[in-house]
């Protein structure tokens, strides 16, 4: 049977997200994102097309490097100002049946007790319908709302993370049997006392005693989200994580990340084909070329290419220098940060190169522009070839992008056998990924070990970072 396509609508709770400027497009939603009639219909409009989730983004900070300030992510609405994304899956879930809800949440700034509850809260409300995008924040204007100096470092964050995990595992796994909730009226006995425990963590960075506060859900633990490309969070992954997000320049380097990935699953003790491998993507379709061409210049001309360097956290104000003007040359003449560019760009780049490549519509791998028949074509190399799972989608214009994508591209899929016709009624979001049966973690993973209570009193044997060099990525 030919691989069927996993497709998420890459969303946030504020104007702009990704595609900076197209805010301003005259066909576009965004500034509606107050409102709980966008969400709502967001909702709806996925369902109708039969998308795996909403997967929501989020940020505890503003993007305030560039020039020093956060005018430019204030002037373009550059995530920022931007809202709560737990808030609106309730309201999302409201007006469906099926379609699932991913959000984002950091592990290095709120203790891990609340946050088990208000997940366990959504994934009764959704009826399992809900996974969680695990990250551990960037930005320097995150550490500082919370009270750090500066930010955790990379590697520490990570190790935070684990142990964030592990007491999340506890209580989501752990705290609760079963059969705890029996709703015997006649006794009187809502929960049976002897099948509820306390979880008593005590780690380096967290002390909770439990029990966890909700019931258990129909997936306990939501199905989990996670990207990273650096080595602690590639070994992260491999321990904890079920859908990842990718990338790479190149097939080769999709393919070459997805095998490093199985071969860390295995070193954890889980199976190759535990994760599902999930990219973000951006596709502009149109019944013919001439409308393509046109969304095409329509999007182009409005790119915000300050925003753009804004996001990017760019340390140098690229504009104020001469459009041809190596970038090597800048980091030779001493320029204040300027060696922070070879980060996304080359030395023997120019200045005027460099700003055309921040001003597009990210046309890299997983990119694609055409007619429904192109766009398949595309999608099939993906998923055959790069051996991908599923695309987070790009939004362009809401709703124009999902409807696009709905209307043209999914039916050419489904002719292919590349797309669902429908949903199963009552399945969960890691039984959407994994199939029937799934809806709770595997018994190999990580955090499935705490459904036996003798687990809790045993000592964690976390892994530390950068991980060991038996099973450390290699570069």
């Amino acid at each position: 049977m030919p691989k069927t396509l996993h497709v998420n609508l890459f969303e946030m709770n504020c104007v702009s997200h990704i595609m900076h400027g197209l805010w301003v497009h005259p066909d576009n939603n965004r500034h509606r994102f107050n409102d709980i009639e966008f969400w709502t219909e967001t909702a709806q409009l996925v369902e109708h097309g039969m998308f795996d989730a909403v997967f929501l983004a989020d940020v505890i900070g503003t993007y305030d490097v560039f020039r020093g300030g956060p005018d430019i992510a204030l002037r373009e609405a550059m995530q920022i100002p931007v809202n709560d994304p737990l808030l609106v899956i309730p309201a999302m879930a409201a007006v469906t049946r099926n379609v699932g809800f991913g959000v984002t949440f950091s592990t290095t700034y709120e203790p891990p007790f609340a946050f088990a509850r208000r997940m366990s809260t959504l994934d009764h409300l959704t009826k399992g319908r809900v996974g969680w995008n695990i990250v551990t924040s960037y930005l320097p204007n995150a550490a500082a709302n919370f009270g750090h100096p500066a930010e955790v470092p990379h590697d520490h964050r990570y190790e935070i993370a684990d142990e964030y995990l592990d007491v999340l595992y506890k209580l989501w796994e752990g705290s609760w049997d079963d059969d705890a909730v029996i709703q015997d009226r006649a006794r009187r006995i809502y929960t049976d006392p002897s099948k509820v425990r306390y979880i008593n963590h005590v780690g380096e960075n967290y002390q909770v005693a439990g029990p966890h506060l909700s019931q258990p859900s129909l997936q306990r633990t939501p199905l989990l989200y996670q990207a990273s490309g650096s080595t602690a969070g590639l070994e992260f992954a491999a321990r904890h994580a079920e859908v990842l997000f990718i990338g790479g320049h190149s097939q080769v380097d999709v393919r070459r990340n997805i095998a490093r990935v199985r071969e860390r699953l295995v070193a954890h003790g889980r199976q190759p084909d535990a994760v599902r491998f999930v990219v973000m993507a951006g596709i502009i379709v149109g019944r013919n070329d001439v409308e393509v061409a046109d969304k095409l210049e329509s999007y182009r001309k409005l790119v915000s290419v300050d925003a753009a360097l804004a996001h990017a956290l760019t340390a140098i104000d690229l504009p104020a220098y001469p459009r041809d003007r190596l970038l090597g040359s800048l980091i030779d003449d001493g320029v204040p940060r300027a060696t922070t560019l070879l980060r996304r760009f080359s030395r023997d780049q120019t200045v005027g190169q460099a700003l055309d490549q921040m001003a597009s519509l990210h046309e890299d791998r997983f990119f694609v522009a055409g007619t429904p028949d192109i766009v398949a074509d595309q999608i099939e190399i993906w998923l055959d070839e790069d051996g991908i799972d599923g695309i987070n989608l790009r939004q362009y214009l809401s709703f124009e992008t999902a409807r696009d994508f709905i209307e043209l591209v999914v039916p050419e899929l489904r002719r292919r056998g590349r797309y669902r016709t429908s949903y199963t009624d009552g399945e969960t979001l890691r039984e959407r990924t994994f199939g029937a049966g799934h809806a709770r973690l595997p018994d190999e993973h990580f955090g499935a070990r705490y459904r036996d209570p003798a687990a809790l009193a045993a000592p964690a044997d976390r892994l530390r970072f950068p991980a060991p060099a038996s099973i450390r990525t290699p570069a």
